[in-house]
């Protein structure tokens, strides 16, 4: 019979279910968490129960925030006729840190993947009608990944916006800073070439 002691095991168990973590790495973390002090343990929980009841969608972008509007909607200096649309709350904060872009956000929580079983229903497509539709919104921009599901669910975005009146645009792709022309796959140069900007 195996050594286990149930509450470890439950332990590695629920680290295990979180993504990008392995057995090996699930074990180390419970380990770790075991060698805490008792108080700083407790401080450990009680950050993640008290993130998981007051963090909730803003109202507005739905976006995480735990206030009613996120910071980006209560900031009246950034330039709110332009919506940039992302799959993810993570996507924000990777825009966000370039500190190129002062404009409106809106989250969709994830991309039209029919072999996933999410449709248009489960995304946030509403939210963003409705925004367009009652505010003087001018463009948006589809900032979906460049995946199969982050082109559908764009171009499915676009037939539904454009007949609003307003103007979609989508993200350039190409070569990265610091990559190889010859290591760039077709798809990848064809959107770099058409991407092209003038110097």
């Amino acid at each position: 019979m195996a050594y286990q002691v149930p509450p470890l095991a439950k332990l590695i168990d629920q680290f295990e279910r979180l993504p990008g973590i392995g057995h090996k790495s699930a074990q180390r973390l419970a380990y770790h968490v075991l060698a805490m002090p008792k108080e700083q343990a407790e401080d450990f929980a009680k950050t993640i129960t008290d993130a998981h009841d007051k963090i909730h969608y803003c109202k507005v972008c739905c976006n995480l925030t735990d206030q009613e509007l996120c910071p980006v909607c209560r900031n009246s200096a950034r330039d709110h006729t332009i919506i940039c649309v992302v799959e993810d709350p993570r996507d924000v904060f990777a825009l966000e840190r370039t500190q190129e872009f002062h404009a409106a956000y809106h989250v969709l929580h994830g991309v039209i993947s029919p072999l996933g079983g999410v449709g248009p229903e489960q995304l946030r497509i509403k939210e963003l009608l409705a925004r367009v539709n009652q505010s003087e919104v001018k463009e948006v921009i589809m900032a979906t990944n460049p995946t199969v599901e982050g082109e559908a669910t764009a171009m499915y975005l676009s037939r539904l916006l454009k007949p609003l009146g307003v103007k979609v645009t989508r993200l350039a792709y190409g070569i990265p800073v610091g990559g190889d022309l010859e290591y760039a796959d077709e798809v990848t140069l064809s959107r770099a070439i058409e991407g092209r900007s003038e110097m």
